[in-house]
């Protein structure tokens, strides 16, 4: 069974399937009025979301199925303890597939190890936020025409922006992609990143501190919030704050034909006056997040249903060798990230071996350190 817990648990040919498809209910939505009728999302989120949570249950909506769950922890079984595992083991004998954002970081691993129908992660802490990749790549497609040969800027929080994290390491499938990062020093992109995904998987990139000096080589622009929390010195913000934020002035170099993405919302780093500009595309994303997440659901849906045939019934469909690769070391070590679910949750440790060639181990759940 596919869950879908980070952006490279798809092969790119499933990818492609989704998007292909996605472009297909855009242009014939009258047709898919009705297939997930019968069908049951639940939609569990424990922490605060506008856009996510409403476009998941506006795409099953579209598709004629039913929406169920919380969209405050406090207002279900979690405010009596209940712990992750256990809350999906209920809610997978009530839906077919469920969606879940939450603020501990593996949640979403920890609920496809224990669900019995396909898990979507809709953000997990400052880890991944796969539907959103989906959505930025549904919107690349769309106002590009491609996926390959980019020239993407990613501008703002580099470090902790989960967004950037995910659509970097999606975009490492494509050929042709370079990347652009722009961020002030205490923001940006981490250095397993920049080894894991760019070096070891050959997508080129470059450092930059301002956005003007690289503004006519892009093709994508894909903004986000420099946060002030993340500065321990605030005149150290106050001296870097304005060099990342959009303003008209800003883009009258860029390319006729460059985008202006963002996962929203936006605080002050894209001014009003950038939205009359037809470059800025970041509404226009998220409609594509609803169109996207319809497409995903259906595809997640028709897989889960070729591979219960060979499963027996009660029995959770996805093994335990799908979600955790070979290599991985349980109860052996403790993660450093205080915000992982193995360290708020009575949950097993497990550490993957790292791709950098010191023999040296990550975090399953949220990529971190060990102590």
């Amino acid at each position: 069974m596919v869950n879908l817990i980070e952006p490279t648990d798809l092969s790119l040919s499933q990818l492609n399937e989704i998007i292909e498809l996605a472009l297909d209910i855009i242009s014939h939505r009258e047709k898919y009025a009705e297939v997930c009728k019968g069908k049951k999302l639940a939609t569990l989120f424990y922490e605060p979301s506008t856009r996510t949570r409403l476009s998941f249950t506006a795409a099953m909506m579209e598709l004629g199925g039913n929406v169920l769950g919380f969209s405050d922890a406090n207002s279900s079984s979690v405010r009596k303890g209940e712990t992750v595992a256990d809350t999906t083991k209920v809610v997978s004998c009530f839906a077919d597939i469920i969606a879940m954002r939450h603020f501990e970081e593996g949640a979403a691993l920890v609920a496809a190890l224990n669900s019995r129908v396909p898990v979507i992660n809709a953000g997990d802490g400052s880890h991944a936020h796969p539907t959103q990749t989906l959505t930025d790549l549904l919107t690349i497609r769309r106002e590009i025409g491609r996926l390959d040969n980019l020239t993407i800027g990613f501008c703002g929080d580099l470090k902790f922006g989960r967004t950037v994290h995910s659509l970097i390491k999606a975009l490492s499938r494509y050929k042709g992609v370079k990347v652009v990062l722009i961020a002030p020093e205490q923001l940006r992109l981490p250095g397993y990143m920049k080894h894991e995904v760019c070096d070891v998987l050959g997508v080129p990139y470059v450092e930059v501190e301002t956005m003007e000096e690289v503004m006519p080589e892009l093709d994508v622009l894909y903004m986000t919030r420099v946060q002030k929390e993340r500065f321990l010195d605030e005149d150290e913000f106050d001296m870097v704050k304005d060099s990342f934020i959009l303003t008209p002035e800003k883009i009258r170099t860029a390319k006729k034909e460059m985008r202006i993405l963002h996962p929203l919302p936006r605080v002050n780093e894209i001014t009003v006056e950038v939205d009359a500009d037809p470059r800025a595309a970041y509404f226009r994303q998220v409609e594509n997040g609803k169109f996207v997440r319809m497409a995903l659901m259906l595809k997640l849906l028709e897989w889960a249903k070729e591979d219960s045939a060979n499963t027996p019934a009660g029995v959770a469909a996805c093994s335990q060798e799908e979600l955790i690769p070979e290599g991985t070391v349980e109860n052996k070590y403790t993660c450093r990230n205080h915000r992982c679910i193995s360290n708020m949750e009575n949950v097993p440790s497990l550490f993957r071996p790292a791709a950098d060639g010191k023999e040296s181990y990550r975090c399953l759940y949220c990529e971190s350190k060990p102590v």
